[in-house]
């Protein structure tokens, strides 16, 4: 089968990234449901009867807007097609003068809105998504074999010979995992990687798994990468060690910024140091392999290093699971094949293919260069910044790498800042996280899964001190089980889905998903004392809080699912009615003294034409009595209850009132009107009580209970 057939075999669900996910269509049931109810529904006066134009179109003047914003003018909407009205930019700016000022601040910093139509332009080309995507894991090579020698280094410095045979084998599992993932690409083109791979193929707890796995791996990408960035940066600049967490949390909020613009700005931002910094490792690379050249290529002796560890196979495999993260960001453009402009899965395959060959280039070339140059780990000193010295003694070159790898370094995390809210999307989108992050920003950013990311790895990150060693123990364990359970649904994938070619493509998929299983079981096993604990930990807890995300909206779900309705109607329970005809009306207005705010509430109930009954709360027998007489000479209009509270409490003798009225008939719908004084400045509300607040705090849990606020204007 090829590309586009695997590509038709796709569930596409609402798998497309869109504006329009936070409201996701009816059901073939519900929709049915809907034009039952629909039937049965009597509108007890003509829906064209209304006492304005709801199109603005035949307006004779505008309405201007008063000094509380109420009033929007004509101006702020158009008219597209027949019974539709577009919102202008103007429209979605505040009333207030303070919500303006901010309005302008932000757009100032992120930039000015953008229309949802423009969705399919805020999406990269292959040029740009290299760079983008592929940050994380070609940045990885300037710690990945700094970490691997710093444990085998423990053993001594003849112990240094194992980097070049570890080398080559994780030559060969990025290669395996490299051509894996891109086995996935097309077969999957609409994001989400892992999680939706493994949850189609091996069931929803293995999806989420994974999803666990690949959250964990984007907060500790930012963190790594930042906190590699900083170490870099203080290496060549050592007056700049004390400030190494305020440095690491300054650069993941100019990251936010900077994607809170949007894709593509963040793109085109993120470019220039990505490849510039390999235009300068291949120079450092052609550079040294010159220089060894001129001597044959004899490896230059290490200095001498006293083992404090013994070389086992406990200490080989731990090396081995550190120089695997190396591989970190591998997935990334899997996980982001929704950002490529069309043809996606196409452009975002031959992203991978060159990423892969980038960094096992390298990644062999680096470690084969400091074997040859005898370099070894030392505290204060990247290796790096060790083999720019050794290749660069003189001339601009070291400092032009420093600065290329402290840039790749920390705007390595943008990979994350990509995948990582998108992710949150789709299992949003799927109900295992809060459907806040299916909302997109103003730039068309998922702005909250950003921020999310931003504040949980600026967390770690100062929980750490921003030390990189501290750090990579945890890094290896996410990302590998996200690997391995991907591998593990493609394999299932393909024995589902034959065709041409299927037994060549699992058993790609399975030599990776082998692979990156025995790293998976290394890394957690050999590391597990030194922090993997914490993923090994984390992961479960995750998927059971996702899991218990996804029973809440279920049960939400469920609630608020549209049914075919009885034919004598849901007795019993005022939240069950969805006809007119069937919902029974009290008015209940809570009535503290006379005045203008409470005669405009009990007017505004009255013209409704339902039972009403007002209700006073008064502190003594003696403020009963006086409220009495001062209703009657209003007239005693309307029914009145006074309710003495000996204890002086307006809230609680209220609340548990008309919850004993419902109890009494609960098939009554409560609506209770509450007189409210709407203040223009700010400074004054604290001069008041806010009892309608409060009012509507208590009375919320109480089901067929509806509060509503009849607002009173100081102009003061």
């Amino acid at each position: 089968m090829g590309a586009a057939g695997e590509h038709d075999d796709v569930d596409e669900r609402g798998t497309v990234v869109t504006p329009s996910a936070e409201l996701p269509p009816l059901g073939t049931e519900e929709r049915a449901a809907l034009s039952r109810i629909g039937e049965r529904w009597r509108e007890p006066r003509d829906p064209d009867d209304l006492p304005v134009d709801p199109t603005l179109g035949r307006s004779g003047r505008p309405p201007r807007p008063t000094r509380f914003g109420r009033f929007a003018p004509i101006e702020m909407f158009t008219v597209e097609e027949p019974g539709e009205l577009v919102a202008t930019e103007p429209a979605h700016l505040p009333g207030s003068r303070a919500g303006r000022l901010l309005t302008r601040a932000r757009r100032t910093l992120f930039g000015p809105p953008i229309s949802s139509a423009s969705v399919l332009y805020e999406r990269m080309r292959k040029l740009v998504a290299l760079p983008v995507l592929s940050s994380d894991l070609l940045s990885s090579v300037a710690y990945g074999p700094e970490a691997m020698l710093g444990v085998l280094v423990l053993a001594g410095s003849a112990a240094l010979g194992l980097s070049l045979p570890l080398a080559a084998l994780l030559v060969v599992l990025m290669v395996a995992v490299g051509l894996s993932y891109r086995q996935t690409i097309p077969a999957y083109p609409h994001g989400a990687g892992s999680y939706i791979v493994a949850g189609d193929n091996l069931g929803r707890t293995p999806g989420l798994a994974a999803a666990a796995g690949l959250m964990l791996d984007y907060v500790l990408t930012v963190s790594v990468s930042v906190a590699a960035g900083v170490h870099a940066v203080t290496s060549a600049l050592p007056g700049l060690t004390p400030f190494t967490v305020p440095l690491g949390v300054l650069v993941i909020a100019v990251l936010l910024a900077g994607n809170l613009r949007g894709v593509r700005t963040a793109g085109n931002l993120f470019v220039l140091p990505t490849y510039a910094f390999v235009v300068v490792l291949l120079t450092v690379l052609v550079v040294g392999y010159a220089r060894a050249a001129g001597r044959g290529f004899a490896p230059v002796s290490p200095p001498p290093v006293p083992a404090v560890e013994g070389l086992g196979l406990l200490l080989v495999l731990r090396a081995f699971s550190s120089g695997a993260v190396s591989m970190t960001g591998i997935e990334a453009v899997s996980n982001a094949v929704p950002a490529f402009r069309p043809t996606e899965w196409r452009n975002a395959r031959t992203t991978l293919g060159w990423m892969v060959a980038m960094l096992v280039a390298l990644f062999a070339g680096l470690v084969g260069l400091i074997h040859l140059d005898g370099l070894v780990p030392r505290p204060g000193e990247t290796l790096l910044s060790q083999l720019g010295r050794v290749t660069f003694p003189t001339g601009p070159w070291y400092a032009l790498l420093q600065a290329t790898t402290a840039l790749i370094l920390l705007l390595a995390a943008n990979t994350a800042f990509n995948d990582f809210p998108r992710l949150l999307f789709f299992m949003a989108r799927d109900g295992h996280t809060p459907r806040r992050f299916l909302h997109m920003g103003d730039r068309l950013a998922f702005s909250n899964g950003l921020v999310a990311l931003s504040v949980t790895a600026a967390v770690v990150f100062v929980a750490f001190g921003g030390h990189t060693e501290r750090l990579i123990p945890l890094y290896a364990v996410g990302v590998f089980l996200a690997f391995t359970l991907s591998q593990a649904g493609m394999v299932v994938h393909w024995r589902r889905h034959r065709g041409p070619g299927w037994h060549r493509r699992l058993a790609l998929n399975a030599v990776g998903a082998t692979l990156s299983a025995l790293v998976l079981l290394t890394a957690a096993v050999a590391k597990f004392s030194e922090g993997a604990w914490v993923v090994v930990v984390a992961v479960p807890l995750l998927v059971l809080l996702f899991r218990r995300i996804h029973r809440h909206y279920a049960t939400l779900h469920r609630a608020l699912a549209l049914h075919p309705p009885a034919p004598s109607g849901p007795a019993g329970s005022t939240e069950g009615e969805e006809l007119p005809q069937e919902v029974r009306h009290l008015v209940v207005v809570p009535v503290a003294r006379l005045n203008r705010a409470s005669l405009r509430a009990l007017a505004y109930a009255a013209s409704l034409g339902q039972p009403t009954l007002a209700v006073h709360i008064a502190p003594e027998e003696v403020e009963a009595d006086r409220f009495r007489e001062q209703w009657q000479a209003w007239g005693d209009h309307l029914r009145l209850e006074t309710i003495v509270s000996p204890y002086r409490a307006v809230i609680g003798p209220l609340a548990h009132y008309l919850e004993a009225l419902h109890t009494t008939r609960p098939e009554l719908t409560l609506t209770v009107i509450v007189p409210e004084v709407v203040l223009r400045r700010r400074w004054h509300r604290p001069l008041h009580s806010r009892v309608e607040q409060r009012l509507r705090a208590a009375l919320r849990a109480l089901p067929g209970v509806v509060v509503t606020t009849v607002p009173v204007h100081v102009a003061e």
